[in-house]
């Protein structure tokens, strides 16, 4: 299960039906949430603290509307705003709108940029997910970097994380937000172009393609209710929108990567949430692919990771019916091999017995059909669910697995001898390389990581011709009962060999000291310019390190802003998405109010030599 993931356990229903509605917030989340909130699976969803960082209505819109709906389908209206009330503190209507100075003078008649100028697209910045941008598009060189300043600040309002990285395209910014918008900003100001309301939040990046066909411009991307959409880049109009997934769990955590007309829309799940509920009969989610035609949202095909459709297993010790197999999400952005007519994904573990073969795997799956090509699976038996860390494990799977399943993308690399490697990194703390043209061989394995439910290598890795660059999570908490991070386990960044998986340059973990809330853990994405690491931390800090793994400069994101849109703004744990960096800017999220992480809820844009 992919550690974010539970920012969708948000004020998880763990326990009883409905009590009456007269009850206080305080005794409604007493009886059905604080075991989760409050108990030992506090390390998988947001304490209070977090939850305190929101606003009334971003609760409130979450359970009434939004990712969490589903489970909270049975509290009433009185029931869901008593609670949002109390785990925020807050009252109805005292969130922060953004103010309207932050909108730009003059609306967008054409992009600011030639679109073929300094750009990152998607996830991956290209159909490799390779997360290393070229010298011409990033306009930032290594002597620069110790340069860079803080040049503006866009804060989400009533959010506790920043969790969706920007894609640039022709001087434009676009990023989704925990509001259930999508905002299009100037990328070199930050001021707000157009915003597009969603129906769920979105956290994965955004593809930007023009319309087959047309000559307009559009953004595709996916929300947390399985949404995707396509949306004019210029005005932010409605183009189409297609629900890919009928499952009630089934979200879009990944970006959508768009090839040749055809938009590639990974399907992840809540379910290993929802499914820890002992009256829930878990689990009947499937991951997919589902491709749709970028000009209309029309489904060409949809592929499942698991072949065979879930059924009736056993009966946990409550009686209620258990299904399988289940699972094997993906939390990720597919990557495209032309080349080989494929488009490869990562998967996570199994929800249920019997575990899957696809789970914990990667499956390389036909461009134009769907078919399985091939399928190679890391973790055999990674059946698992939240509840195998909570009080109540009445849904855990016997024998339940390690939670190590891939929460990244895999990296289609060239090594300069022109033999082709897929490189992926694993919760499990073990970096794999795989032979694309020959059927996922296990080219290379090696180990950089403890591993584990928030261990090993988390959210992305990146790559050039010669090296994988890899960040070790490795989050741990204190034993002393107070699930605190433990500010002395975790961490490490390394460079390894793509041609044979040796490690070429580590990076040790760096030290808390008293900073509170801390952990050296290592868990976003790393990013990749020629000569520089990017790598963002837990403790908040942004760190670049040339490739010899020498520090070059850092930024402590833990701290208050003035943000251009007028919202209260404040950095924080650095965690899912790593740095987007484009025409001689960086861009960071900042702010991750999970798992004891520091909350925040800012996007930070720098430049080199700014004041």
């Amino acid at each position: 299960m992919r550690a974010s993931a539970v920012l969708a356990a948000l004020l998880t229903w763990c326990c009883a039906p409905a009590l009456a509605q007269q009850q206080d917030g305080a005794a409604l989340y007493a009886t059905h949430c604080a075991q989760c909130h409050e108990g030992d699976a506090q390390s998988r969803v947001p304490g209070r603290t977090a939850m305190q960082s929101m606003s009334f209505d971003h609760v409130l819109g979450t359970l009434t509307s939004g990712s969490m709906a589903p489970m909270a389908k049975d509290r009433s209206e009185a029931e869901r705003r008593a609670i949002a009330a109390f785990v925020t503190s807050k009252a109805a209507g005292s969130g922060v709108a953004a103010d309207a100075e932050g909108r730009c003078t003059q609306q967008l008649s054409g992009f600011p940029q030639a679109l073929d100028g300094p750009r990152w697209n998607g996830w991956g910045v290209d159909l490799n997910n390779s997360r290393f941008q070229p010298a011409d598009m990033a306009g930032l060189t290594a002597d620069e970097v110790p340069n860079l300043r803080l040049k503006w600040a866009y804060a989400f309002p009533g959010a506790s994380v920043s969790f969706a990285p920007p894609t640039i395209m022709g001087g434009v910014l676009f990023i989704g937000g925990t509001d259930r918008k999508v905002h299009a900003l100037d990328a070199k100001s930050g001021c707000t172009l157009w915003t597009f309301a969603t129906d769920g939040a979105v956290r994965a990046a955004i593809s930007f393609g023009q319309l087959p066909g047309s000559d307009q411009f559009v953004v595709f991307f996916g929300d947390l209710r399985a949404n995707a959409y396509a949306v004019n880049a210029l005005t932010g109009a409605l183009v189409w929108k297609t629900k890919v997934e009928e499952h009630a769990a089934a979200r879009i955590t990944g970006a959508p990567t768009l090839h040749s007309g055809v938009l590639y829309v990974p399907v992840s799940s809540l379910e290993e949430a929802a499914g820890s509920q002992p009256g829930y009969e878990c689990c009947t989610f499937r991951g997919s692919v589902v491709a749709l035609q970028a000009a209309t949202g029309k489904l060409v095909w949809q592929a499942y990771t698991i072949p065979e459709v879930p059924h009736p297993t056993s009966r946990n010790a409550r009686g209620t019916q258990l299904f399988g197999p289940s699972g094997a999400a993906i939390w990720s952005a597919p990557t495209i091999d032309p080349e080989r007519n494929a488009v490869y994904v990562a998967t996570s573990n199994s929800y249920s017995n019997p575990p899957a073969a696809t789970a914990d795997a990667i499956l390389a799956l036909e461009l134009g059909t769907g078919k399985l090509l091939w399928k190679r699976q890391a973790t055999p038996k990674d059946a698992y669910v939240v509840a195998c860390y909570g009080v109540d494990k009445t849904n855990c799977p016997d024998d339940h697995g390690p939670d190590h399943d891939f929460g990244q993308s895999p990296i289609l690399a060239t090594l300069r001898d022109g033999r082709r490697v897929l490189a992926i990194a694993q919760k499990s703390g073990v970096v794999h390389a795989l032979d694309p043209d020959d059927g996922g061989k296990i080219l290379w394995q090696t180990r950089i990581g403890k591993g584990g439910a928030l261990g090993g290598s988390e959210w992305g890795s990146a790559a050039d011709g010669e090296r994988i660059y890899v960040a070790n999570s490795d989050v741990r908490f204190t034993r002393d009962g107070t699930r605190q991070l433990d500010p002395t386990q975790g961490g490490g960044l390394f460079g390894l060999d793509l041609a044979s998986g040796k490690i070429e340059m580590e990076v040790p973990p760096v030290p808390c000291g008293d900073r509170r809330q801390c952990s050296p853990a290592l868990s976003a994405a790393v990013s990749l310019i020629p000569g520089v690491v990017f790598s963002g931390s837990v403790s908040g800090f942004l760190r670049a390190y040339a490739t010899d793994g020498k520090l070059l400069w850092e930024f402590d994101t833990a701290q208050d802003f003035k943000a251009v849109n007028g919202v209260p703004a404040h950095g924080g744990a650095i965690d899912g998405p790593g740095p987007v960096i484009a025409g001689g800017m960086l861009y960071t999220n900042a702010g991750y109010g999970q798992w004891s992480g520091v909350a925040g809820n800012v996007l930070l844009a720098f430049e080199a030599g700014t004041e």
